[in-house]
């Protein structure tokens, strides 16, 4: 297919540029943003010429020619960026987190139906070879049913790294901070939005679509003018506790060398238990039979599960083969989890799912 970047607000834009310009057969149809100065660096990097730089939504797609969508917009615009996609007839990729509230994911929902077109949530996270193989060995009956998920996640900030994981030296990034989204509650910064998205949606996944009884959150922030960058979030279940947690500010950045605490999954079964960390390669399984923890090197990924324009190019005809945890089904209850998570904070109360 042929995919139109929408919004440079997001860094992961130039990871998905580079996605599409490395699969065979995919090209980019143009790009846009209001501002041009974000897009110079996709400009140089794939030579994409003027007449497919666009400052106006609607110019791009009635004039780009694209089969699909990249939306790397604020979270606050995704619904608005999204649904303008559809009617124009397009599949759409989101970059995470989902939307701003279920009640834009559920816009997205709607219009992603009436368009009969795809909506697929790209979770970065969902394509790392430790939480495929986690998935796996759940499916495999491996440890039981699952009954606690546990995550840890986050970086030094969103701030501190560029597109392909280029790093900013502190400095710059505490002068990007006073006018940066990420750190504007207003339109959706803060890393209980930013990540959370992660655990709960994973976190579903590997609970087989289940939904929690409870939701209580607590953040380091101390009032609505700032964002937090820590935020513990548990969720009660009919089968337990499940506790996930966000951080703006690890020692390290995972990807360079894995903080303490590590980040990524422990998940707790019946019969079992398997840590599963972003990036290593191997995860670690109990299991009743054999208690002593052991190492399982991480499934080797094929076409069309490596990435997510490999996999959008060859699923979207047909969403029911979707990666689950990009499915708007295992999406939306994860925002929901969000949502209740960043009122539950706000009310310092435990609040009911429903």
């Amino acid at each position: 297919m042929r995919y139109l970047g929408l919004c440079f607000d997001h860094m992961h834009m130039g990871d998905l540029l580079r996605l599409v310009a490395d699969t065979p057969g995919c090209s980019i149809a143009g790009i846009y943003d209001p501002d041009i100065t974000k897009m110079t660096a996709a400009i140089d990097t794939h030579s994409i010429p003027e007449n497919r730089v666009f400052t106006d939504l609607h110019t791009a797609l009635t004039e780009a020619g694209a089969d699909a969508a990249i939306v790397c917009s604020t979270t606050a615009e995704h619904a608005n960026v999204t649904v303008a996609a559809f009617d124009a007839g397009l599949h759409v990729i989101c970059e995470k987190p989902f939307a701003a509230n279920v009640a834009d994911a559920d816009r997205m929902i709607a219009a992603s139906i009436a368009a009969n077109r795809t909506l697929a949530i790209n979770w970065p996270l969902a394509w790392y070879p430790p939480h495929i193989t986690t998935q796996r060995l759940i499916a495999d009956g491996a440890i039981g049913d699952v009954l606690e998920v546990h995550f840890y996640d986050g970086n030094r900030g969103p701030l501190r790294h560029l597109a392909d994981k280029v790093e900013v030296s502190e400095n710059e990034a505490a002068e990007m901070k006073r006018t940066s989204w990420w750190y504007d509650p207003a339109r959706g910064g803060g890393s209980l939005l930013d990540y959370l998205g992660y655990g709960t949606t994973l976190g579903t996944w590997f609970l087989n679509g289940r939904e929690p009884l409870t939701v209580t959150a607590i953040t380091d922030n101390l009032d609505a003018k700032s964002v937090d960058e820590h935020a513990v979030v548990v969720c009660r279940y009919a089968t337990g506790l499940s506790k996930f947690e966000t951080r703006w500010g690890t020692f390290t950045d995972p990807w360079t060398i894995q903080p303490q605490p590590k980040c990524g999954f422990v998940v707790v079964g019946s019969g079992g238990t398997i840590s599963s960390y972003d990036y290593e390669e191997y995860v670690v399984i109990q299991t009743i039979e054999h208690p002593v923890p052991t190492q399982v090197p991480v499934d080797t990924l094929t076409a069309p599960m490596r990435n997510i324009i490999e996999h959008f190019d060859a699923t979207a005809a047909s969403p029911e083969s979707l990666h689950a945890p990009l499915t708007p089904r295992i999406c939306r209850i994860g925002q929901k989890i969000v949502d209740l998570a960043a009122a539950s904070a706000a009310a310092g109360r435990t609040l009911d799912y429903v």
